[in-house]
């Protein structure tokens, strides 16, 4: 009984959060552990699923107030977006039973903690911060990063910090991810690098983890790129295909197949550079 009246309170909350704030986007449930028994290992997560939430009439209830929203899938009922959280996925995230690509986003935080945790030591660098965002692009995901305001309603001088590693970045980067998504099949990437591709297919993205020295071949891009620039100042990048232009190179057996990209010495001043490939 006293579920049942939580359920509706719950409905009723979800009508005024949907009923007096404009179009709303994103509905974000958080979560259920139907089937978990309370015990061994994961005692914590003894909890409740769909039929504790009554799931079907809230869902019902936000669909019918909000048609264009986008519901998660911690209401124990699979809906728009699967959450994975507090690990990365090193691929395209498939639904278990179907092994179908779905729509997914990685949830993680700036440090260790969802809310605001004065004594907080475990902060991601900002190395990792950009890696993280790269590296759920290229696996076709979306990135939401969580960060806790203090009791005074501000973010504190960390927080801002790591939201400003994003900003800068992306200033100059955010080509590469927005409207992107998982490169196709055929192009794989060099060592420490990833790849991103525009949804248009049009434009192939490099991101370099590790900056090489001198030359960077590309497997399997010879012949399907007119132009490569990068993305942080919009200078070009030239390459040659099959072989290096070098003295020092005549004797290496590189497959024809292959681009070169020719690269500064000095790594760009970026965490992550990234160049742009406009695809033939």
């Amino acid at each position: 009984r006293d579920m049942r009246k939580y359920a509706e309170y719950m409905r009723n909350q979800v009508t005024e959060l949907l009923t007096n704030y404009g179009k709303i986007d994103i509905l974000w449930f958080d979560f259920s552990y139907d089937g978990r028994d309370g015990e061994g290992a994961q005692s914590w997560m003894k909890g409740k699923g769909k039929n504790d939430w009554e799931a079907d009439k809230l869902i019902a209830t936000a669909r019918s107030l909000q048609p264009d929203i986008i519901i998660d899938n911690r209401t124990d009922i699979e809906q728009d977006l699967w959450t994975p959280e507090q690990y990365q996925p090193v691929k395209w995230v498939t639904h278990q039973e179907t092994g179908e690509l779905v729509t997914w986003e990685a949830c993680q935080t700036f440090s260790g903690s969802w809310g605001y945790y004065r004594d907080e030591q475990t902060w991601k660098s900002p190395e990792m911060l950009i890696r993280m965002l790269v590296n759920t692009v290229s696996c076709g995901g979306n990135l939401l990063m969580n960060v806790g305001p203090t009791s005074r309603g501000y973010l504190d001088y960390r927080a801002e910090e790591a939201l400003k590693v994003y900003a800068d970045w992306m200033k100059y980067n955010s080509r590469s991810i927005y409207g992107c998504t998982m490169a196709e099949p055929e192009f794989t990437a060099p060592a420490d690098c990833r790849y991103t591709q525009s949804v248009d297919g049009s434009r192939l993205y490099l991101h370099m983890f590790a900056y090489p020295f001198a030359h960077l071949r590309l497997p399997g891009l010879a012949g399907k790129v007119k132009y490569a620039q990068f993305l942080h100042d919009g200078s070009e990048v030239l390459y040659t295909e099959g072989s290096i232009d070098h003295f020092s190179a005549k004797d290496e057996n590189g497959d024809a197949g292959d681009l070169i990209l020719y690269l500064p010495p000095v790594k760009p001043h970026t965490l992550v550079p990234v160049i742009e490939l406009i695809l033939e």
